[in-house]
């Protein structure tokens, strides 16, 4: 076994034991009293999995009988809430069991609240409902009482006398005692109406009152107090007391369902021991029931399945708690496997990408347990389905930004750059032919390009201008006399009706290269190139599997404005981090400029090819399929120019995107086993990178169109937001992300806190523009060549509207909404109608998550605000940097003198 392989090994034994022993150590388990007798009452709604309570009634007897088999060895008596539509059996059936039976009466509104007028529906279902509850208390010796309407008062259906006179009348048609059920601060509000009933049957509720678990027993107990103390000798009897086992917590009340054990048991044993008659609500959960929020559906003893939640004696624990922490821990070991081929892997860098994978594992365990321990029913499922679907590539995204800073941080330096061969003298100059294609662009600009050939270090070379499509003489023949002036080796070519693009001029540059050329270069029309290029580079050929070399881009232009200068450094953290990185594996992405390729290798990929608009990547690749070795070196050997504007730098940025997402469709087949002569890590490297660019650009530009098309649904309808397994992960990525972004420019590129910061800014305010070259990949098989506007080459006359209007306005609502949202969930009493938040987690997280997604369109937004103000002017910040220095010579304040060295 190699070293390496062993450490890999030990690693991720090491880490799946802490994993392993965290879950362990976390794993929830409580006390409370047993309940060692059954439940004096449970509500008891005899609906189906698929069956909603609003509106939908069980007709079939034999659910009805089965869903009572399952309670009858757990509860004394059930309570009912409808006595038609088939509800009129329960009570028969409970009898057979010997189950006793509180009968209930649903009323609605019997007239409009505008208009005064009888709502004739509502009043012939009350009359319904009355008369059924009577007979159903006529009928059936096991009813113990009559409960005419439920919560009627609190939702304001009716008022106090309308109600007490419904109260009176079922009361001279049956025996048994009729009351009505409310919440338990309503019967103090409602006197009249507690005179009108045999007993009050009370509803004390503590979670939709903000109430901590560990004080919800106590606050009921009081609360029945409080009722004894303002109706002495009233009989009182607890009609509703419960805990939901999942939803979102409202202020200091949290569903839990270990929590949700211990309150109805220590409730149970305190009311017993108080002698307080109590009916927990409910029995089953209840899938669709909608009308309650997240936490409706789980409030039941059973679940959907009949099945009992909790233990009612010895200890309480999550059931599926050790399924999902075995689960994490496989997942854990399966992701931290690719450790195992890891050539030179370290120790530390080995530690934290086994405990990224840990990470990961453990999200994706507790996805499935939500999954499993939740009813996800209509338009939730397709939330957690359709979020889970965005979210896992940007979890492939994170794990391998994880990886490049784990290598980068913790690894082995690079060993395969150009510059760390030790490579010997040369012993012969193979020719090189420097093919330099030019589209209308500057001759004075394309003059300095030639200058800076014409001063190579290397005996043995030639360089082929060529002139594409480009009508106007006065941008052509400067060019051509000014090669006619450097000699023979510079040639020169005025190519008109080029098709193809870029590639199509470089074919007919190919065409007139000398017989005996070796190797290619190319290079753009705005780079000027150090003496030492070819010298340097052209001796890496010497071995006759190396296919090409690549040189990083640089730009001459940086101080031009601080925005070019964010620019520069945000190409630089690619070409000095990632193309480092990928080179390791000999898997570079090809960026045409500054490239040197060995011409048997250009033609054995099929020479320069226009089915993409991004000609050199193509090739490149296809150079590397066949097997070719390709090379890079971080050394800047040619400075080009910046693109003009930020409009100029999102349309190259457009043209790279939707060329990759072009060679994606033309090379997929390529990665498939044994269809080229690619290693494992070299598609890892491209397939990941692909990921990572582009998927990841526009799967978050999507979530967060998606995000917040959703942000009305919860506004205006109450709508649940995503829960926070789904939020979270947009949360860690981005702080992943941030940290992958500082950690890497501080370990890998020559910059400072504030470029660093201003190419931040540049890099992710192309998000939104690399999402829509991916969207037009789908829609268009080929868009037209966009040049990169360079050189204040502007067209004349050319508007300059504002560049970053869509992502203005999507990040303005993105940023707005989260705020919104934060208000009103942390501001109840602003809140709409339509909500009752109480300081929910899953509310903040959404909107710190919609903000947080803002951040790349208000990035791209503040960057087209800044680039034609006069910030954008190192002059105006010279300025304000003097007159920030002389404040304190203003304010008397003597500086320091000078020490000298």
């Amino acid at each position: 076994m190699r070293p390496g392989l062993a450490a890999a090994a030990a690693v991720i034994a090491v880490v799946t034991s802490f994993h392993a022993a965290m879950w362990l150590s976390l794993r929830p388990e409580a006390t409370a009293p047993n309940v060692t007798d059954r439940f004096q009452s449970l509500s008891f709604a005899p609906f189906s999995r698929s069956m909603s309570p609003e509106g939908e009634a069980p007709t079939n007897a034999a659910q009805i009988r089965s869903d009572i088999n399952a309670v009858a060895p757990y509860t004394r008596a059930v309570r009912t809430y409808s006595s038609t539509n088939g509800k009129e059996l329960i009570a028969p059936i409970a009898g057979e069991q010997g189950i006793k039976v509180t009968a209930g009466a649903w009323l609605n509104r019997e007239t409009d609240k505008k208009t005064g007028e009888v709502i004739a529906k509502a009043r012939e279902a009350n009359q319904r409902e009355l008369a059924g509850v009577v007979d159903v208390a006529r009928q059936n010796q096991n009813v113990q009482a009559v409960v005419v309407g439920n919560e009627t008062l609190l939702r304001d259906d009716m008022n106090d006398e309308e109600l007490a006179t419904l109260i009176r009348s079922v009361k001279r048609q049956v025996n048994a005692p009729v009351t009505t059920g409310e919440i338990w601060n309503t019967w103090l509000d409602h006197p009249k109406v507690a005179s009108s009933v045999d007993f009050i049957l009370a509803h004390i509720l503590p979670y939709w009152e903000d109430v901590p678990a560990n004080q919800v027993v106590d606050y009921t107990i009081n609360a029945y107090n409080r009722l004894r103390a303002a109706y002495p000798g009233k009989r009182i009897v607890i009609g509703e007391f419960g805990w939901p086992s999942h939803g979102f917590n409202r202020g200091a009340s949290v569903p839990d369902p270990i929590e949700q054990a211990k309150i109805i048991r220590d409730f149970v044993a305190r009311a017993d021991a108080l002698g307080i008659e109590y009916n927990i609500i409910e029995a089953f959960d209840l899938p669709k029931k909608q009308n309650e929020g997240s936490v409706g559906q789980y409030w039941g003893v059973f679940n959907a399945d009949r099945q009992l939640k909790f233990p009612l004696t010895g200890p309480i624990f999550d059931h599926t708690y050790n399924q999902t922490g075995t689960l994490a821990v496989l997942l854990g070991v399966l992701f931290a496997l690719p450790l195992l081929r890891m050539r030179d892997l370290t120790v530390s860098q080995g530690f934290v990408l086994a405990a990224a994978a840990s990470g990961v594992a453990a999200w994706l365990a507790l996805v499935v347990d939500y999954w499993l321990n939740h009813y996800v029913t209509g338009g939730d499922y397709i939330t957690l389905a359709l979020s889970v679907v965005m979210l896992v590539p940007l979890v492939f995204v994170l794990l391998y930004r994880v990886e490049e800073l784990a290598a980068v941080a913790f690894g082995r330096g690079p060993a395969r750059l150009v510059e760390a061969q030790k490579l010997g003298a040369p012993s012969r100059f193979p020719k090189v032919s420097i093919h330099v294609p030019a589209y209308r662009e500057p001759p004075e600009m394309l003059k300095q390009t030639i200058d800076a050939l014409a001063r190579l270090e290397y005996p043995n070379f030639e360089a082929i201008i060529i002139v594409n499509n480009t009508p106007d003489p006065a941008m052509v023949e400067p060019v051509r006399d000014h090669c006619a002036l450097l000699g023979d080796r510079f040639k020169f070519i005025n190519a008109e009706k080029v098709s193809g693009f870029k590639a199509g001029a470089l074919r007919i540059a190919l065409e007139a290269t000398a017989p005996d050329a070796e190797i290619i270069g190319v290079i753009d029309a705005d780079y000027v190139v150090t003496p030492d290029w070819l010298k340097d580079l052209v001796p890496v050929f010497d071995d006759p599997t190396v296919g090409l070399v690549q040189a990083p881009q640089e730009h001459r232009d940086g101080a031009r404005s601080p925005l070019h200068e964010a620019m520069n450094h945000e190409y630089a953290g690619f070409f000095d981090i990632g193309m480092v990185q990928r080179n390791e594996d000999d898997a570079i992405v090809v960026h045409g400029t500054m490239c040197l390729i060995r011409r048997a290798a250009m033609m054995e990929a099929g020479n320069w090819s226009s089915d993409t608009i991004c000609e050199d990547t193509d090739l490149g690749l296809s150079i590397a399929e066949n097997g070719w070795k390709t090379h890079y070196t971080r050394k800047r050997y040619g400075y080009g120019l910046l693109p003009d504007t930020f409009e100029a730098f999102k349309k190259q940025r457009h043209r790279w995107a939707y060329g990759g997402f072009q060679i994606i469709k033309k090379h997929w087949r390529r990665f498939l086993p044994n269809n080229s002569r690619l290693t494992t890590a070299q598609k890892r490297h491209f397939i990941l990178g692909w990921v990572s660019w582009l998927g990841s650009e526009s799967v978050g530009a999507f979530m967060a169109i998606a995000s917040l098309a959703f942000v009305p649904f919860v506004l205006l309808f109450g709508v649940s937001v995503p829960a926070h397994v789904l939020t979270l992960p947009i949360l860690v990525t981005f702080l992943v992300y941030l940290m992958h972004f500082v950690s890497l420019y501080r370990l890998r590129v020559a910059t400072s806190p504030l470029r660093m910061f201003g190419a931040a800014l540049a890099a992710s305010a192309v998000q939104f523009t690399v999402a829509k070259a991916v969207l037009d990949g789908f829609r268009y098989k080929d868009l037209a060549f966009a040049r990169t506007a360079k050189g204040n080459n502007w067209l004349a006359g050319a508007a300059r509207s504002f560049p970053a209007l869509p992502e203005a306005i999507l990040g303005g609502l993105l940023l707005v909404s989260g705020m919104v949202l934060l208000v009103l969930n942390n501001w109840p009493g602003l809140a709409l109608t339509k909500n009752d938040w109480k300081h929910i987690r899953e509310i903040d997280l959404y909107g710190v998550a919609l903000m947080v997604q803002s951040l790349p369109f208000v990035a791209a937004a503040v960057i087209g605000l800044f680039e034609p103000s006069r910030l954008n002017d190192f002059a105006t910040w010279r300025a304000i940097g003097a007159r920030l220095s002389a404040v304190p010579r203003r304010l008397g304040i003597t500086p320091p003198p000078a020490v000298a060295d």
